[in-house]
């Protein structure tokens, strides 16, 4: 991407449209998700924390987006949330998920979140190499934990713990 602009922006609800037809693409790949569509704007929005909802734009494109959903709705859990990372199919491999965690990374700490999680099929080795790039560790892997397709899938369990929030 090097003559190619790309901007780090907050999700705007009328970027839905290009956000779904990301997630639709990582759907489709089998390995990124347990979901089999997409949900409309108004589920999605329900299941995101405001906070963290970030795209990144080639010009007027999304090409990625990042969000956090909550892991529980206890209040000892209020400083950890689950991260959804996904590219365009055309932005992988330059760069863009890198720059997109480190941003997700930044502005959880800047919203008191201390630990962020991710489950992820263990297939999908690039998105568990890009988390384990900024610091995420493999914690466990659940298996058989659900079907997809007909077959049982084993998911990942990666972690990060924030060295600025909640270290008192």
């Amino acid at each position: 991407m090097e003559n190619t602009v790309v901007l780090m922006d907050k999700m705007q609800e009328t970027d839905w449209q290009q956000v779904r037809d990301i997630y639709i693409e990582g759907i489709d790949t089998g390995n990124a998700t347990f979901e089999k569509e997409a949900p409309t704007w108004e589920e999605w929005d329900k299941g995101h924390i405001s906070a963290g909802r970030l795209v990144v734009r080639e010009g007027r494109n999304v090409i990625g987006w990042a969000a956090l959903s909550p892991v529980s709705s206890r209040c000892a859990y209020a400083g950890v949330a689950e991260v959804s990372i996904y590219l365009s199919q055309n932005s992988c491999g330059k760069g863009i998920g890198s720059k997109l965690l480190k941003a997700l990374i930044e502005e959880s700490e800047a919203n008191g979140i201390w630990t962020l999680q991710s489950g992820i099929f263990p297939e999908n080795t690039n998105s568990i190499r890009l988390h384990t790039k900024f610091g995420f560790k493999v914690v466990g892997q659940r298996e058989r934990i659900g079907k997809l397709n007909g077959i049982w899938r084993d998911v990942s369990i990666l972690e990060r713990r924030s060295r600025v929030v909640g270290i008192e």
